[in-house]
């Protein structure tokens, strides 16, 4: 009975240390030199952030050599859709590789949730062919498995995975449509489109519309408040505020630089905006709860809703509130501090007020990982090791553990265990 109780301790404390793991593609990818281009192109699409937010993730990647023959011919925003092909939201090691069910698989990769990819534009088709080797391509009618798995670079189970592929995946299209570049597009058009009339309506009366277009080409991130938000409670008379107050407040929901969902989600740091100026921060902050994204501006809070665009160096978010800054509207009110009660002739006793309850944060749930399998026979000869495929130290390239936060989560689950095993 002891013993299956330490059994349940130590399992207890594993799957907490698992939890607040993390994954940094990054790093992985900075351990091996042959893949430093493809490394720096995830950074300069920041899709290298939507990578590392991704709980179960495979990356497919690409030598030097392949990614510069890729890369010479294309713009930036058009390399960005290509490598979004090559990650795979789902888990695929070497050895998953070579039991595909009825061998041959379709899988949704980063592309798919762009909303480019019409079809099946943004899947990819995983094939087992004979001899071991495994085929990649697009899973487009007609589309060829131009592709082949290669080597194995880095497996954090059920986490991620990075696989070498020979050659790029590439969509019918991928490459011979590239995005408009951001001073082409029509902002004003889109945002109305978007249900965003009034923002629009003011970045053309006050001038702010020549300094997005001007901006959005080196970089520029939008944050446009809904209509209904300027008909929300609190919200300010705009008519009362002065010329020069209206172009910060318009200009403090820009970020002057692409900054995507996927990196909003790792900022840690404040934002500085296009407001910010020697005399004022008017900066925000940002929090992420699971896909939740909101922003702080000291004075309001907002979702961060819906992605009307992401189009490498420009982005545009739909906003819940209007973003208040505290530079023109003060911080909010702090809640006044309970007072001590001061003696009184009369015997009524004062009643404290109770503390408002405070509700913790639901825990996410983890999906249970899927169960380890072994590489068939005939898996190609440089696949790694069960040992090697499965090394998950917490010491390794790109894996991440908060130390302070997991000795505090494993300190209180092993008191708590361990009172169960000795008092029941």
């Amino acid at each position: 009975m002891a013993s299956s109780r330490c059994h349940l301790l130590l399992l207890t404390l594993l799957s907490l240390a698992a939890a607040i793991s993390a994954h940094n593609i990054t790093a992985i990818l900075e351990a091996n030199p042959e893949y430093s281009q493809y490394n720096s192109f995830l950074t300069q699409t920041r899709l290298a952030d939507e990578i590392n937010t991704r709980t179960t993730v495979t990356v497919l990647v690409l030598t030097n050599g392949v990614m510069s023959s890729l890369a010479a011919k294309h713009p930036l925003s058009v390399i960005k859709n290509a490598l979004s092909l090559h990650i795979l939201l789902d888990y695929y090691d070497p050895a998953k590789l070579h039991k595909i069910s009825d061998g041959s698989v379709l899988t949704t990769t980063l592309y798919q949730t762009t909303g480019h990819a019409p079809g099946n534009l943004g899947f990819v088709n995983i094939t087992d062919l004979s001899g071991g080797k495994v085929g990649f391509g697009s899973a487009a009618p007609g589309s060829k498995l131009d592709s082949s798995y290669t080597k194995s670079v880095k497996q954090i189970p059920y986490n991620i995975s990075v696989l070498e592929i020979s050659a790029p995946v590439i969509a019918p299209g991928i490459l011979t449509a590239p995005a408009p570049s951001a001073s082409d597009l029509n902002i004003t058009a889109l945002l109305e489109k978007a249900g965003c009339k009034t923002f629009a309506s003011l970045i053309v009366s006050s001038g702010v519309l020549k300094t997005f277009q001007t901006t959005a080409d080196k970089g520029l991130t939008l944050f446009v408040p809904n209509d209904e938000a300027f008909k929300a409670k609190g919200v300010p008379d705009l008519t009362k505020l002065t010329n020069a107050e209206v172009v910060s407040l318009l200009q403090y929901h820009a970020v002057p630089k692409y900054t995507p969902k996927g990196a909003l989600k790792t900022t840690k740091d404040p934002i500085s905006t296009l407001a910010t100026n020697g005399a004022g921060k008017y900066d925000l902050t940002v929090t992420t709860s699971g896909d939740q994204v909101t922003l702080h501006t000291g004075v309001v809070s907002s979702r961060v809703a819906d992605t009307v665009l992401d189009s490498t160096p420009f982005s545009v978010f739909t906003v819940d509130s209007v973003l208040l800054p505290t530079e023109l509207f003060g911080k909010s009110p702090s809640p006044a501090p309970s007072m001590e009660p001061v003696a009184a002739p009369s015997p009524t006793p004062v009643v404290a007020p109770s503390p408002a309850s405070v509700e913790a944060p639901s825990p996410s749930a983890a999906s249970p990982p899927a169960p380890p399998s072994e590489t068939p026979e005939g898996a190609p000869s440089d696949a790694p090791s069960a040992a090697a495929a499965d090394s998950t130290s917490a010491n390794g390239a790109g894996h991440v553990t908060s130390p302070a936060l997991l000795m505090t989560v494993l300190t209180v689950a092993s008191v708590t265990v361990i009172s169960f095993v000795f008092l029941s």
